[in-house]
């Protein structure tokens, strides 16, 4: 907003008067924008223009729901170009819905017609509370787990938190609500690329591997997105970045970090391990403040503001893999940053269970245990999850939609790790290709096998492993070549292991 704009003093960046409003898709987002300025119309809005993408029965029925004077709705790619006509600048509000790339012509019609375009997480913590507190917590793999964990830990030291954003209810409808005082919210790159002064208290940046490399269109841009959760901290007092240094592209960030003194970079940070791994302790390696990792007797060690927090042993939580043991010391490393006891965090640790759809124990087959990770669905996040068995060597369903990415990671952790491969779906003639070309590096016991379809994978798996064994779902790839989602596919996969269960027993 320009510079005049009068602000609310009870919130934490909004204007007392919204004025024109543009609102770009109709995904859940932008739903959750819609009916929040409907809301305004006739006080803080003067109207609301709707550029809803896709003409469909779902977009009429929620437009039917929230119309009334003011608004005005227009469909198709040049949505927001209609809407605008007859005016130099007639917004003066974008808010884009996530999906919406910065190149798609309704993003850059919807940019050209406003004098300001933001995400829905940006407007909603610029509508939020002036008091309220936000965790914002990103990274390619592990953010659901993590803000998950986190909400509860804080729930559990008396807060008032809950998990938002691409978890559960949106910011905006959790703003709405105002029955929150601590906001931990789950926010990607396509929400972060278009903040501008989106400032948490505290900022969870977990790894950035290659993904999404088809919305930003570079790899470079992509982290740039993810690197914008920190460009407002220094205008948060107190606030905090818990930073993955595991990750080589995270790791120089805290290496700029590092660089800087205190009162140039503005905010504390907790780098997670080190370059050698999460027992790292980046204290010792450098000099840091403050650190998270894994100590020598095995358990969740935070240092931070002079103070050390030794929580729960790694072997006492119930969510599987090295990637949890770090996903579980983020989400205490943001806790402990806002002061909850250590009793608190180590309670919650012990108890908290694998999430639906992330290396989820879904039932026995035959005395086979499987496991659904429909979530993987790209080759970083299949790389953690085959490294989570180190007590069996499982046989692993890969395959559905390709990405495209380079499989030579994967394969080589899957001779690692794995005794058997079911290649299937859209993707599993090229995935067998891969495995194909490096047969000479493969353990003399290894198997690939191809299937079509999930099911008829599912089985081959099956057919491979012996009782005590596992099978894990965790497939590197997207899931719309057979399915609508990730979590469809995950459903399918856990309906088939219970019929399976039913028919030969558990």
């Amino acid at each position: 907003m320009a510079d005049e704009v009068k602000l609310m003093a009870d919130r934490k960046h909004a204007p007392e008067h919204l004025g024109r409003v543009l609102v770009l898709g109709l995904g859940k987002s932008g739903r959750a924008a819609a009916r929040y300025c409907a809301g305004l119309l006739g006080t803080r809005v003067d109207s609301l223009s709707i550029a809803a993408g896709a003409e469909n029965e779902a977009a009429h029925a929620f437009v039917d729901e929230i119309a009334r004077d003011g608004v005005s709705v227009a469909y198709g790619d040049d949505g927001a170009k209609q809407l605008a006509a007859g005016a130099d600048v007639p917004f003066d509000c974008c808010i884009a819905s996530p999906g919406i790339p910065f190149w798609a012509p309704l993003y850059v019609d919807g940019k050209a017609a406003s004098r300001e375009l933001m995400s829905e997480v940006e407007f909603a913590w610029r509508e939020s509370a002036a008091d309220s507190t936000w965790v914002a917590i990103t990274g390619t793999n592990g953010k659901t787990t993590t803000t998950a964990c986190c909400a509860a830990l804080l729930r559990q030291a008396g807060m008032n938190a809950r998990a938002v954003g691409n978890i559960g209810d949106t910011c905006l409808d959790a703003v709405a609500a105002a029955d929150t005082d601590v906001y931990v919210a789950e926010v990607s790159s396509y929400q972060l690329a278009s903040t501008i002064d989106f400032a948490p208290n505290v900022a969870v940046l977990l790894n950035i591997t290659p993904d999404h490399v088809h919305w930003h269109r570079t790899l470079e841009a992509y982290r740039d997105a993810k690197f914008k959760i920190l460009a407002n901290l220094p205008k948060t007092p107190g606030a905090v970045a818990v930073l993955d240094a595991t990750n080589d592209v995270v790791r120089e960030r805290v290496r700029a970090l590092k660089a800087l003194s205190p009162e140039e970079r503005g905010f504390a940070y907790i780098p997670l391990g080190t370059k050698a791994g999460i027992e790292g302790d980046m204290r010792a390696a450098c000099g840091a403040d403050n650190a998270a990792f894994l100590d020598v007797d095995g358990k969740l060690h935070i240092a931070f503001d002079g103070r050390d927090h030794v929580l729960c042993a790694a072997a006492d939580l119930q969510i599987k893999g090295a990637h949890n043991v770090s996903n579980a010391l983020a989400a205490s490393a943001a806790a402990v940053a806002l002061g909850a006891p250590d009793a608190a965090i180590v309670e919650v640790l012990r108890a908290f269970k694998p999430l639906e759809h992330r290396i989820e124990p879904c039932g026995t087959v035959a005395g086979v245990r499987c496991y659904n990770d429909s979530k993987a669905t790209n080759v970083d996040a299949t790389l953690k999850a085959l490294a989570a068995f180190p007590e069996t060597r499982p046989v692993v369903l890969l395959g559905g939609d390709d990405k495209g990415t380079d499989l030579s990671a994967l394969v080589a952790a899957a001779h690692r790790h794995v005794r058997a491969v079911v290649c299937f779906g859209a993707a599993g003639e090229r995935f067998e290709r891969a495995f194909a070309d490096a047969a000479d590096a493969a353990p003399a016991d290894f198997k690939v096998v191809r299937a079509g379809g999930m099911e008829s994978a599912l089985d081959a798996a099956l057919g491979m492993a012996q009782a005590g064994e596992v099978v894990l779902l965790s497939p590197a790839c997207a899931s719309f070549d057979e399915f609508s989602c990730f979590e469809e596919r995950g459903d399918v996969f856990k309906r088939l292991v219970a019929e399976r269960a039913r028919t030969l027993g558990a």
